[in-house]
């Protein structure tokens, strides 16, 4: 072959071209689909590769923070993995915690990554309703549930494990590790931090262990701060979950900031109680030109039973527990919070009463405080009293039935209420009022939380509690009541002569990784 002048430069066949941008998946992103990945996506994709490249068999694990990513790095791996293993047989295996929606909307995210990438597109094809292949390279989607059957797939190249935090351990050591145990197939951990106790918990700590003793970084956990240095929205919109929620809230922590919690434990530590105490006087009426509504939590009945107010002499017995708040619109004309404040002003307590006398007592006090809403708890024997209320006050009355999940979601909002700063205790007031603030203090301190999977929150004072200097039974009332004031959140108030509207801020976790 006659040799090229040297004033000539070769020009690189496109084959050439293409094994160049194959050999860096960012560079794969950016020249055939215009996505450019950031700094914070760039390190562990290239890390997962060296450990497929090298067969090294290293478990990786890659902690984001909610909205800022992690799905759409995943589809881009997998489709340039998919690109460049084509010419041999290769497997990947992603097992996701349900089937639908999260491996059903994984498969949509591969897909329009494959038919936008200019590499990838028309060359691909999917096979079965859960397998995508490209050439001879193909990636499997298998659901981690419980009762999913997914023993024998099997990953040479690449074993995915997303939201593994909310995969079960039992789940994955007997029928998902095996997958990667004959072919030593990279492991890759994705989620958001939840609890010390779940499978994303223990590989992390695996993972730190196995990097501090050969100095190659396998743990990739990164916080709300460092996405916002490169994405300033991304930071905005953090900023009004810490002003809404407050820095210390659980979802606050995990879910933007990467940081675990103890699996179970006090709900309301100190510090937490320490937020809820303000400096206004208990009122024993109501007063010109404030807000009021109830808030209450019922309990059971003894026949024949009167009302007990002061006497405490069947303290085994939950107790209907009404809160009065003052609503403090001010909050909506704060650009981050835009809502409301509440301020404890006044406590009642009936342990035993009869239905009768109990409607009677509380007509009594509807008619003193003119309550803009009633909130009650309409569960079991709550039902009956709360549709008596609602026929006599009807739209001011807004029932709460509690379950499993309702009660979760009621935790994690009051959590966000007082940690958001928008619940005060009052300063000073009668003796009996004092009383019925200590008694909720005391509940306060007992209430217990345990995480479990998909973010649910499980909460209350435990069953025979007692307390340890007095021995008696505590129940958890008066803090259930309090907590019925997130209900407010969505409801409108009078202010002078126009309406305003109360608007719930968007959850943050509802639909935080579609589409990014």
């Amino acid at each position: 072959m006659q040799a090229l002048p040297n004033s000539v430069v070769a020009l690189p066949t496109p084959k050439a071209r293409l094994m160049s941008l194959l050999r860096d998946p960012c560079l794969f992103s950016m020249a055939g689909g215009g996505l450019r990945l950031r700094r914070y996506q760039q390190a562990p994709a290239r890390a997962i590769l060296r450990s497929v490249q090298e067969s090294a068999g290293r478990s990786i694990v890659v902690m984001f923070p909610r909205q800022s990513g992690k799905n759409e790095l995943q589809a881009q791996l997998e489709a340039y993995l998919l690109l460049l293993f084509s010419q041999q047989e290769s497997e990947i295996v992603k097992v996701s915690p349900t089937w639908k929606p999260q491996s059903l909307n994984a498969m949509r995210r591969l897909e329009r990554v494959l038919a936008g990438n200019r590499f990838t597109q028309g060359r691909w094809r999917k096979e079965s309703g859960y397998i995508y292949r490209l050439g001879k390279a193909r990636i499997f989607f298998l659901s981690g549930q419980p009762e999913a059957n997914i023993v024998g797939a099997t990953a040479s190249l690449l074993l995915e494990v997303d939201e593994a935090q909310e995969v079960g351990l039992e789940k994955f050591d007997k029928e998902i590790a095996p997958m990667a145990a004959s072919t030593n197939a990279t492991r890759v951990f994705w989620g958001t931090a939840w609890s010390t106790v779940t499978l994303l918990a223990r590989e992390l700590r695996a993972a730190q262990a196995a990097q501090s003793q050969d100095g190659i970084q396998r743990v990739f956990r990164i916080d709300a701060d460092e996405v916002a240095q490169e994405v300033p929205s991304y930071g905005g919109f953090v900023s009004a979950q810490v002003a809404r929620m407050g820095r210390q809230h659980p979802l606050v922590k995990t879910q933007f900031y990467s940081e675990e919690l103890a699996g179970e434990g006090g709900m309301f530590p100190p510090q937490r109680i320490a937020m809820m105490q303000g400096g206004h006087t208990a009122q024993e009426g109501p007063q010109s030109g404030e807000h009021y509504a109830f808030l209450i939590d019922f309990g059971g009945e003894d026949p024949g039973g009167g009302l007990i107010e002061a006497a405490m002499h069947n303290p085994q017995r939950d107790a209907t527990a009404l809160t009065i708040v003052s609503v403090d619109l001010s909050g909506l004309s704060d650009p981050l919070l835009r809502a409301p404040r509440y301020g404890c002003v006044h406590r009642r307590e009936w342990r035993g009463t009869s239905h009768p006398l109990l409607l009677s007592a509380l007509q009594a006090l509807v008619e003193q405080w003119q309550p803009r809403y009633i909130v009650t708890d309409a569960t079991g024997l709550g039902a009956p009293l709360t549709s008596f209320l609602q026929r006599a006050y009807r739209e001011r009355v807004i029932p709460f039935v509690f379950s499993r999940v309702s009660k979760s979601k009621l935790g994690w909002d009051f959590l966000a209420l007082v940690d958001g700063g928008r619940w005060r205790e009052f300063g000073q007031g009668e003796p009996v009022q004092c009383a019925y603030q200590k008694a909720f203090y005391r509940q306060l301190r007992f209430t217990e939380y345990r995480l479990e999977s998909g973010q649910q929150l499980r909460w209350g004072v435990p069953d025979g509690a007692r307390d340890a200097d007095s021995g008696e039974v505590l129940h958890d009332d008066w803090v259930l009541s309090a907590a019925l004031a997130v209900v407010l959140d969505g409801q409108s108030f009078l202010h002078t002569a126009s309406e305003v509207t109360l608007i719930e801020p968007p959850d943050p976790l509802t639909d935080m990784d579609a589409g990014f």
